[in-house]
Order: C-alpha cells, then structure tokens, then sequence
C-alpha cells in the first residue's frame, strides 16, 4: 500500500515536485532558442534525479544504515561532513546523471528538428501561390 510505505511516498512526492520545478525551468528559459533550452532544462533534470547511495554511522557500535536519495543531497551532505568517499561518489553519479540529460535533450532536439525537405516544400508552396486579390471597400 502506497500510504503505508513512506519511503516510496516520499520518492513519489520528490519525483512530482522536481517534475513541477523541470517545467518551470523549462518555460523560465524561454527566451532561449530551443536547443540551448531543451539541453540546460534536462541537465537539471538529470542533476535532480540522479539517485546515489549512502552510509550513515547508527547509535551502535559498527552499525550503518544505507539507503538511497538524491545524488545533489548525498554531495551537499558529504561536503558538510568533510566526507570525501561520499562526496566523489555522488558527484561521479551527479555529473552522470546532468550528461545523460543532456543527451536526452539534445536527442529531443534532433528528434523534432525540423527537416530540409520541409523549408523547401513551404517555399515551392508560396511561389505556386497566386497572389491574393484585392478587393475595394464597398460603400452600400
């Protein structure tokens, strides 16, 4: 039952939200051309939902827990507690996670690019195009 885990509720929710803000980035670079947007948007996406493993001491002896979670918190996390291991392995997955979106955005691009063969149909279409007549206003 979804309710009763919380961890994949938790997983679900941070899956919806980061979803809301890829969106939001998405129309923030609207000013962009489509190719620079298409890429920076899915490098975001990439950086925030690349997964990554971590450790974490228990009250007990050479006891751990490990888990998963984002790969920019475990980074954030292991920078804060001077944890090198823990930061190289969730930049590694990090910087993984932004390249492989920004393949998939760049294979976006290339997939919806408009072809050659399009451009010069529209324009044999216009120059077979008579021009439109005009019509004077009539006063009745």
């Amino acid at each position: 039952m979804l309710s009763g885990d919380s961890m994949s509720l938790l997983w679900l929710s941070y899956y919806g939200l980061s979803l809301l803000v890829i969106i939001a980035v998405y129309f923030t670079l609207a000013l962009l051309p489509r190719l620079p947007r298409l890429v920076l948007t899915w490098v975001v996406a990439g950086a925030i939902w690349a997964p990554a493993t971590f450790r974490l001491p228990l009250i007990e002896e050479g006891e751990f827990y490990t888990g998963w979670a984002p790969a920019a918190m475990v980074a954030a996390v292991g920078f804060l507690e001077n944890n090198g291991s823990a930061l190289r392995v969730s930049l590694l997955w990090l910087v993984l996670g932004m390249a492989l979106g920004a393949v998939i955005g760049i294979a976006l691009w290339w997939w919806r690019r408009p072809s050659d063969y399009e451009y010069i149909e529209e324009e044999e279409a216009m120059d077979d195009a008579p021009p439109p007549r005009r019509r004077e206003p009539v006063i009745g």
